[in-house]
């Protein structure tokens, strides 16, 4: 599951002792190395139907981690993007994979070597070759429950964050992401079909919710994480709650089911 520059497992297991916010600022140089990051495909999926829903002029990444959606967020939006989380680890990777216009990201720019790689006193570095443009990207440190943004955004997303809030946390969440958007602003993002009972990912999952309820309930600080706390009757009832109008569309170059329904949908939130 993971290449050999990524965690090891001691990494992982101090991780998984810590809270939250200091586990992921462990995890965060190495966490694009990992299956916890969305897969291409589905951030690919996500922007090909959120493209017919636009244009969009400013978009805001919720709990962006080292930058995945904001790179989504950058092909659909023309001036603004904002990704927002609460560790300063994964805001730091973040930074580094999207630096400011004229810039090249951290992992494309050659590797210094000796003195004559120093930039000349009092110079600033030159970028070599052509940088993408896009729209401006800004960063900032704030806890999902409590943004800090006026109704400003035309787009709103998030990616693989949800099983870091309880289902008590989850309508106050989303007001807040409401809050957050202009009238006629779109709350997106992908959530899967549940696996079938019985199934290998069925009892994955289950063993690992168990897991972490056996961790919190011994161990603090607590550290939430679980996968069968999000589903989809409940999502819909608390975005309703919060004032969202909603509408599901099938992300079916995703696949399918047995029975022919999509395995994810995308849920479409709209302020109205």
């Amino acid at each position: 599951m993971f290449t050999e520059q990524g965690p090891t497992v001691r990494e992982l297991a101090v991780q998984a002792l810590s809270s939250i916010e200091h586990g992921y600022d462990l995890l965060a140089p190495k966490f694009d190395l990992t299956p916890y990051r969305t897969p291409d495909r589905v951030l690919d999926a996500v922007t090909d139907e959120v493209r017919r829903l636009g244009p969009f002029s400013t978009g805001l990444d919720v709990c962006c981690g080292t930058g995945a959606g904001v790179g989504v967020l950058r092909q659909l939006c023309r001036e603004r993007v904002v990704g927002v989380d609460f560790s300063a680890g994964m805001l730091a990777e973040a930074r580094a994979a999207f630096p400011p216009e004229g810039e090249r990201p951290a992992a494309e720019r050659p590797a210094a070597e000796g003195p004559a790689a120093e930039e000349p006193a009092g110079e600033a570095p030159v970028a070599e070759g052509p940088v993408a443009e896009g729209p401006a990207v800004d960063w900032v440190r704030a806890d999902a429950r409590s943004l800090p943004f006026a109704p400003a955004f035309d787009l709103a997303l998030s990616f693989g964050a949800f099983g870091h809030f309880l289902p008590a946390e989850r309508f106050g969440l989303f007001a807040e992401v409401y809050g957050s958007l202009r009238p006629g602003g779109r709350f997106v993002f992908p959530i899967g079909a549940p696996p079938p009972v019985g199934s290998r990912a069925y009892w994955s999952l289950l063993g690992f919710d168990a897991a972490m309820r056996v961790r919190n309930a011994l161990w603090r600080p607590r550290f939430v994480m679980y996968y069968r706390t999000f589903r989809l009757g409940d999502v819909l009832e608390d975005l309703t709650r919060a004032g969202f109008v909603v509408r599901l569309m099938p992300l079916t170059e995703l696949g399918r089911r047995p029975d022919g329904s999509p395995r994810p949908r995308l849920v479409v939130a709209t302020r109205e």
